[in-house]
């Protein structure tokens, strides 16, 4: 064993990709300070927060022990007010915190440079039923807890271990629902959020042992299903061209049409933060943005929707702009009727077909690749041929030598002769004189 396996050993697992940055911004640790630390370059740190690659050796100890969680320990009362530096840092204050006077706003962390902004919204209240979870039909909300995974207590000695189909099973049964709501509360059509929700699912069955480990299942599957749906290449279809028809209540109208009003990227900011719960740096994850461009596509979306909304305009904080557009999108989720997605084991089905399908296909690709190469071998000539010149006419030649065509004159000069052969000497003698 080479020395950098049993430094690899000696590490402990790196989080996923979307937990190291998460862990980065938490410490208020910049892209630049990390590649600086660990020796590499910022784009090195980068593809290692989105998953391309990995460190290695003592690189992966240097990260590993770079964005190591801290200790839990007792947190105090912070003001409610949060600048655009401790948003870059990931900080977002509790509704249940309590508030403090805005004269003495929180100190910002060294790390960052970033001007002073306005203050950023305030995390929603959370939702009136405790047991609904993101996948309820009350809209959107957080998201559940893993399924299939164990809790921090210990497991019964005598209790049955889940299954990855049972695991799967409830996943789409708590999540699911509530998740073509919010779909269509991103594209404004019933029938795309429905596909795009099966559609995610059905990846997520194929990677079904990448999506169970994750730190967050529901978020693996809300993030595919919200890039399938946000897809440009649906407009080429004549079914998801348009839009479906507006609620005809003039509240919810007004609501439907200003997010679809919103460019996607800050139609999708607004729907995570306020409709789902996410925090600004899950929220920055998910949308691949950095942490204050998430807040600052946040606040133009909230300004736009505020311009339709009164309501919303006369908030007096924005936590109070904060939990009325939470309730009023879980308004406008519960008040349409989505098409009910089709049972969890039908998922699996279809995509069990799918990717025996493209199997399939990959292998007749592959078969037909070789066929094709070992006819193209054998009919191939295996010697050089010189090809033949085309004829061409040429000028300036004689006429050919040798006998050539008797003309009349000649014919008859022939006949003559010949005639008169008869009558003569039979040999000529030549004589001396």
């Amino acid at each position: 064993m080479t020395r950098s396996t049993t430094d690899e050993a000696a590490v402990p697992p790196l989080p996923s990709p979307k937990e190291r940055r998460r862990l980065r911004e938490a410490k208020s640790l910049s892209e630049d300070e990390v590649a600086a630390a660990v020796g590499v370059t910022r784009a090195t740190v980068r593809s290692w927060e989105t998953g391309r690659t990995s460190p290695r050796g003592r690189k992966r100890a240097l990260y590993a022990k770079l964005i190591a969680p801290e200790p839990a320990v007792k947190r105090t009362a912070k003001p409610t007010v949060v600048t655009a530096k401790a948003a870059a840092a990931g900080a977002r204050p509790a509704a249940d915190r309590p508030a403090e006077p805005a004269a003495a706003p929180a100190a910002a962390p060294a790390a960052t440079d970033l001007p002073e902004a306005p203050p950023l919204p305030e995390a929603p209240p959370p939702p009136s039923d405790p047991g609904a979870g993101a996948g309820t039909a009350d809209g959107p909300s957080r998201a559940p807890e893993t399924p299939g995974r164990p809790s921090d207590a210990a497991e019964a000695p005598g209790e049955r271990r889940t299954s990855p189909a049972e695991a799967f099973d409830e996943l789409y049964a708590r999540t699911a629902p509530g998740l073509v709501r919010q779909t269509y509360l991103l594209t404004g059509r019933r029938a795309l959020a429905r596909e795009s929700v099966e559609r995610a699912f059905e990846l997520a069955w194929q990677r079904w042992p990448e999506v169970a480990v994750d730190r967050d299942p529901a978020g693996w599957v809300r993030a595919a299903a919200y890039e399938y749906a946000m897809s440009p290449w649906h407009r080429l279809r004549r079914t998801h061209r348009h839009p479906d028809a507006p609620p005809t209540e003039p509240g919810k109208r007004a609501l439907f049409d200003a997010l679809l009003d919103l460019p996607p990227a800050y139609r999708r900011t607004l729907l995570l933060y306020d409709g789902v719960g996410l925090d600004l740096p899950e929220t920055a994850a998910e949308t691949e943005a950095s942490t204050p461009a998430a807040a600052g596509r946040l606040m133009t979306a909230r300004a736009a929707v505020a311009e339709r909304l009164p309501d919303l305009a006369e908030a007096d904080s924005p936590a109070e702009q904060s939990a009325l557009l939470h309730d009023r999108l879980g308004g406008l989720a519960r008040a349409e009727h989505v098409p009910v997605p089709r049972p969890a084991r039908a998922v699996r089905t279809g995509s069990e077909n799918k990717a025996r399908l493209w199997t399939r296909a990959a292998v007749a690709g592959v078969a037909l690749l070789i066929a094709v190469t070992g006819l193209t071998l054998h009919t191939a000539p295996t010697h050089y041929e010189q090809p033949i010149s085309p004829p061409e006419r040429v000028g300036g030649v004689p006429p050919r030598g040798g006998p050539q065509k008797l003309t009349a004159q000649d014919l008859k000069l022939q006949k003559s002769l010949s005639e008169r052969l008869a009558h003569g000497p039979e040999r000529l003698v030549p004589e001396l004189r």
